[in-house]
């Protein structure tokens, strides 16, 4: 359901962003050919100027009485002046929408269209940017931006010029400069009734980036309104979008032939105008798509889940050790292969078990027969050499002690195979191998042996004391100044039996007791090697509470106990 989410989310969302491309391209396109059609419209518009000018420039009265400095006669000046005036006055009266039509001679004539106009006599021509900029032309019609135009006496109309320099028709002499001068108004009519969304608007700058026509220009000098006009400079032909928020507007811009650009100022979260409503029908969509999604999911998840928790709930039954079981095999391809897998997974396991289960009997006795048949070569090496050194010195009646006690001790470590002996027996053992000892060491050694009647039937594995014996001889009283004592005694619980031997030898300290028990102890030259083993060999055969343990003191002495259950055995071997 979590892929079907994203999945439908992600398509609702890149159709959205798609669709509203879409849109805004086309509303992009819109505006492109509008910016184009008031820019054509704009040129016809000018061009009707610049064949006014184009009258004005080619007439011969106009020539005639610009070339002249001087009349004939002041009736003569008159009459050519008149001309001039009547061809400009005809041009007024079939545009309305032209405030002035003038010529201005540079020998200081002026001819206008309206006979009521004089110059105003505080303003230079020649410091007016419509002036110098036709100077510049050289003959060329030069379109200015809207200006205030303060050349004739108490008029001060917002308008937008035309002006030409007027040369003689062959072209070597300067005569003069033609204005029109175009209400600002009927430009302003023009543009009111253009709309691009409920805010987009038109604009018109020239090549210098001086606005020409902007249907909000005052706020614009007052610098309370601002228009990116270097980036339209930039740019001949095209669209680029300002980084404004919400407020984001779209520039089209259009390049006209006299050196104008008509830009049109598009709202970007306008060209979209149902966006909102474009917004709601995707979502709602995208929700139908994710209910239905959702309801087709649950009927073929339950198809799939329900075997898969059959075959799980027969999983916890193998984990809870039962492996005679059977998963019937469902019909679904999948599941099916999956549960016959199971089924013979189950089989193996069963007969891996039973295969672990012989191996780990025979592993076990062989390790306590490894265990068992581990004797220190050392102590059968100075028995011997102190059998020789007796027969040697003809003490014949120690000769023979000495060599049965080491019969009946190797007699009661092999005891006709059987893991488990009888206390008695173990205890049989150890007196030889004390008497053996004290044999050896004289006056060295001496030792005790207490065990309660009430234990001596019951069963402990055999050769469990001589090690423990063996190594309070050899690093606890062979070190030992004077003579050493080790006594063996027992205790019993109800379930369990403890036997301990006590020394007074020179003892151990924390360290050495700590590691005794641990493994590392067998890596100094075979020191615990014993002691180890019947750790191992109790804990292998009654179970991980039982083994050694042992308390120490250094320079007093040590006591190790033996903990195993009470056991007994029946003639037939059974517990």
């Amino acid at each position: 359901m979590l892929l079907i989410l994203m999945t439908i989310m992600i398509v609702s969302v890149i159709s959205y962003y798609l669709t509203k491309d879409a849109v805004q391209s086309k509303a992009q396109e819109y505006t492109t050919e509008l910016v184009k059609q008031i820019n054509n419209n704009i040129k016809s518009y000018v061009n009707g100027m610049n064949y006014m000018s184009d009258l004005v420039a080619g007439n011969p009265f106009v020539q005639d009485y610009l070339s002249k400095e001087t009349f004939a006669s002041l009736k003569q000046e008159k009459e050519s002046k008149e001309s001039i005036s009547t061809l400009l006055e005809s041009m007024l009266v079939s545009r309305t929408d032209i405030t002035s039509v003038n010529v201005f001679g540079y020998n200081g004539q002026f001819v206008s269209g309206r006979k009521e106009l004089e110059l105003n006599p505080y303003i230079d021509l020649t410091s007016l940017n419509w002036y110098r900029n036709a100077q510049e032309a050289h003959g060329q019609s030069v379109i200015s931006p809207s200006h205030i135009q303060p050349v004739f006496k108490d008029r001060y109309p917002w308008v937008v010029s035309l002006s030409r320099e007027l040369s003689s028709r062959d072209g070597s002499k300067k005569l003069g400069v033609f204005l029109v001068d175009l209400n600002f108004s009927v430009m302003n009519d023009m543009f009111k009734d253009v709309r691009l969304g409920q805010r987009g608007y038109l604009f018109i700058v020239d090549s210098s980036g001086k606005i020409v026509y902007h249907p909000q220009q005052q706020l614009i000098y007052s610098k309370l309104k601002y228009e990116m006009i270097d980036r339209v400079l930039e740019i001949k032909n095209g669209t680029f979008t300002s980084n404004e928020g919400s407020n984001s507007r779209m520039y089209t811009v259009q390049e006209s032939d006299f050196g104008w650009k008509i830009v049109g100022v598009s709202y970007v979260n306008e060209l979209v105008s149902n966006q909102n409503e474009m917004r709601l029908s995707y979502v709602g969509l995208g929700f139908i798509c994710i209910v239905i999604a959702i309801i087709i999911s649950f009927f073929l998840s339950q198809r799939v889940s329900q075997p898969i928790k059959q075959l799980q709930s027969y999983m916890k039954e193998v984990e809870k050790g039962n492996f005679d079981i059977h998963v019937p095999v469902p019909k679904t391809t999948e599941v099916g292969r999956l549960a016959r897998a199971f089924n013979i997974m189950v089989g193996k396991i069963k007969e891996l078990m039973n295969q672990v289960v012989s191996d780990q009997e025979q592993k076990r006795k062989s390790e306590m027969n490894a265990l068992q048949a581990q004797i220190n070569p050392h102590f059968l090496y100075n028995t011997l050499d102190s059998i020789v050194w007796m027969a040697e010195s003809n003490k014949s009646k120690e000769v023979v002690l000495m060599t049965s006690a080491l019969a009946k001790l190797f007699r009661a470590s092999i005891s006709k195979g059987e893991e488990l002996v009888s206390i008695r027996t173990e205890i049989e053992h150890i007196t030889n191998y004390l008497m053996i000892q004290k044999m050896r060491y004289k006056n060295k050694l001496d030792y005790q042996i207490e065990i309660s009647d009430s234990v001596w039937d019951y069963k402990t594995i055999k050769v469990i004391l001589q090690p423990i014996v063996e190594n309070a001889i050899y690093h606890g009283i062979k070190m030992k100044h004077g003579p050493g004592l080790i006594r063996i005694a027992s205790e019993e619980t109800e379930t369990d039996i403890h036997l301990f031997i006590e020394d007074n030898g020179n003892g151990m300290d924390e360290e050495k007791l700590r590691t005794l028990l641990l493994p590392i102890s067998r890596s100094e030259a075979g020191r615990g090697v014993g002691v180890q083993n019947v750790h191992e060999r109790l804990k292998l055969y009654f179970g991980p509470q039982y083994g050694l343990t042992y308390k120490s003191t250094l320079g007093v002495g040590t006591t190790v106990y033996i903990r195993f259950p009470k056991s007994l055995q029946s003639s037939e071997g059974e517990k």
